[in-house]
């Protein structure tokens, strides 16, 4: 089976994993800390705060934004749920802006007009959709005119840059960027978040947030008498100073991205090659066409998507991947729009109101993109998929 998504490992994964297992702490030790250290200086921030999940890492950043009860929060309807659950998770609430229907990114223009139609406009969350970099630029100024926070969802970008040859994470032009290391990501550690900022408050603030709300090392005390007596300091004593979570990364996982991350532009570049050889075969083919055209070489190409129309083309898109995978193809479809979701539906949301992701959404198919993937297996996925529309 050709899946869509797959994540490489080699020796020298294996032989990082190993070496913690055989010579190290297994968690809180030093490999979480020098994973931090190395993502920041690969993308350019000052600070990195390395967690469990992508999925934790919204969650944080979006306490640190200042998510709450009455405060709202804008993303993309074209993303997975973790990116508008990050709002419902800190008891705030969630609106969305439609999509550009060129980029599959959020629409500075629809945004705007979504911070007018609401109030309270606390964060918003523009995602890089398969790494392809947003109009930052653009969308930080809506943030400012609207006082609002930006937390740029970067789990499909490591490796991306924007136009002016910057990092994707480097928060250039926001407070908070957060990654995933899922396996099917460019970097794996079988799971794991990251969390990057200038803003040295920020960090503190998810440094305690991410382990229960404590930070023994570098934030004042409420109660120092508590800890030094007698000219000696009680080693045992820390403070639970605000309500945090048990979201930390095991120095397992910190060595495996480690290891990763030092071929991350390496993976980037043959991504890039895949994608160009799509890009030839499917741009002039007629029966369908790529999702995204622009900005090629800025993007971190985590996901391939075609658009086809399938009523044009006579077949259901379930047939079109159940025939894909009796050819022994993977596919899937990046994302049901959220307000679609039942629990967003309860929640009052119409997806009728964003045609663009609607539309996107109708046509869109995920087909086979990573490291590993061969010039022979793609070229037996172009053949099969022309086959299939012809």
């Amino acid at each position: 089976m050709i899946p869509y998504g797959k994540h490489y490992i080699d020796e020298s994964d294996i032989q990082a994993v190993t070496d913690v297992l055989r010579n190290g702490l297994l968690t809180q030790g030093p490999k979480v800390k020098e994973f931090e250290l190395a993502i920041a200086n690969y993308v350019g921030a000052k600070f990195a705060v390395a967690v469990n999940s992508g999925t934790s890492a919204l969650h944080l950043a979006a306490i640190v934004a200042g998510m709450s009860p009455g405060k709202s929060l804008i993303t993309s309807p074209i993303t997975f749920v973790a990116s508008a659950n990050a709002s419902l998770y800190a008891g705030g609430d969630v609106h969305f802006a439609d999509i550009d229907p060129q980029t599959i990114n959020i629409s500075p223009q629809s945004l705007k007009e979504s911070v007018q139609k609401n109030s309270n406009i606390k964060a918003i969350i523009p995602v890089h959709f398969s790494g392809l970099p947003c109009d930052m630029s653009e969308i930080k100024k809506i943030a400012d005119e609207a006082n609002a926070i930006v937390i740029e969802d970067a789990a499909h970008a490591l490796g991306a840059k924007y136009q002016n040859g910057m990092m994707v994470g480097c928060c250039s032009h926001s407070l908070m960027t957060i990654f995933s290391f899922h396996p099917v990501k460019a970097v794996a550690a079988g799971e794991g978040g990251v969390v990057t900022t200038n803003c040295e408050d920020t960090y503190h603030q998810l440094l305690r947030l991410r382990s229960h709300g404590i930070n023994k090392g570098s934030d004042p005390l409420v109660y120092p008498d508590q800890k030094d007596k007698d000219g000696l300091q009680a080693q045992w004593y820390y403070e639970m100073q605000e309500l945090g979570y048990n979201y930390r990364i095991t120095d397992i996982q910190s060595a495996l991205a480690l290891s990763q991350l030092k071929k991350l532009d390496l993976f980037v570049q043959r991504r890039k090659m895949l994608v160009k050889k799509y890009d030839q075969e499917f741009a002039e083919f007629g029966k369908c066409r790529p999702a995204q055209s622009l900005g090629r070489e800025f993007s971190g190409h985590h996901l391939y998507v075609l658009r086809i129309d399938f009523k044009k083309a006579g077949i259901s898109r379930q047939r079109f991947m159940k025939t894909l995978r009796d050819h022994g193809i993977g596919s899937q479809v990046h994302y049901i729009p959220i307000p679609m979701q039942p629990k967003y539906k309860q929640l009052g949301h119409d997806v009728g109101l964003y045609p663009n992701a609607l539309n996107y959404y109708e046509q869109a198919i995920s087909i086979p993109l990573y490291y590993s993937l061969s010039d022979d297996e793609q070229a037996y996925v172009i053949s099969v998929i022309k086959t299939i529309l012809e």
